[in-house]
């Protein structure tokens, strides 16, 4: 992969040596720029031309997008002057928890089921046990992560309900930076 230095130790990558660095299509790059992600300086041609900056905003997006943030919500992560972007990043943080939370229990589920030793694991009443809330309509009740996020509820811990970060984001106020219509 090419990179050229430029005075100092400054390094500048065509859009499709970036590109080629964190494995990704050179349209995505640009996908990224029309979305406020990303302002590669250009050079006297027109060309885009993205510094070491502009390689940790990449990562920084690549990393966030595999924590399941959307590219909404990256924006308002990279733009410290966003005045909610602290309710942003604590829903994160909650949906985070939430799918953590659920991951473990499946793991426990899982481990139970290599373990068991009933032919029909959904027969054995000590894995049903990992279920039953599901069976009685009970998963993820409680306060929701918009009312814990506010202090409201029972717990000042953060919710177990992955569809309350919906709930957070629908109630926030209009920010020109963060579209709810998936574009």
């Amino acid at each position: 992969m090419k990179s050229h230095p430029v005075s100092g130790d400054r390094t500048v990558w065509s859009v499709g040596d970036l590109a080629a660095r964190f494995g990704l299509e050179t349209h995505v790059l640009r996908h990224w720029e029309s979305m406020g992600l990303l302002d590669p300086a250009r050079d006297g041609a027109g060309r885009r031309r993205y510094g070491s900056d502009d390689a940790f905003r990449v990562a920084t997006i690549m990393r966030s997008k595999a924590a399941g943030m959307s590219l909404e919500q990256i924006r308002v992560l990279l733009d410290g002057g966003a005045y909610d972007r602290h309710v942003i990043l604590e829903a994160h943080i909650a949906d985070l928890e939430a799918r953590m939370a659920e991951m473990a229990h499946s793991r426990e589920m899982t481990r139970h089921a290599l373990e068991c030793r009933a032919h029909d694991i959904a027969a054995c009443p000590n894995f049903r046990a990992h279920v039953q809330d599901i069976v009685d309509g009970t998963a993820g009740q409680g306060p929701t992560v918009a009312e814990r996020l506010r202090g409201g509820g029972a717990s000042a811990g953060l919710g177990s309900d992955p569809r309350a970060l919906g709930d957070v984001v629908g109630r926030l106020p209009e920010h020109p930076a963060v579209r709810r219509d998936g574009q």
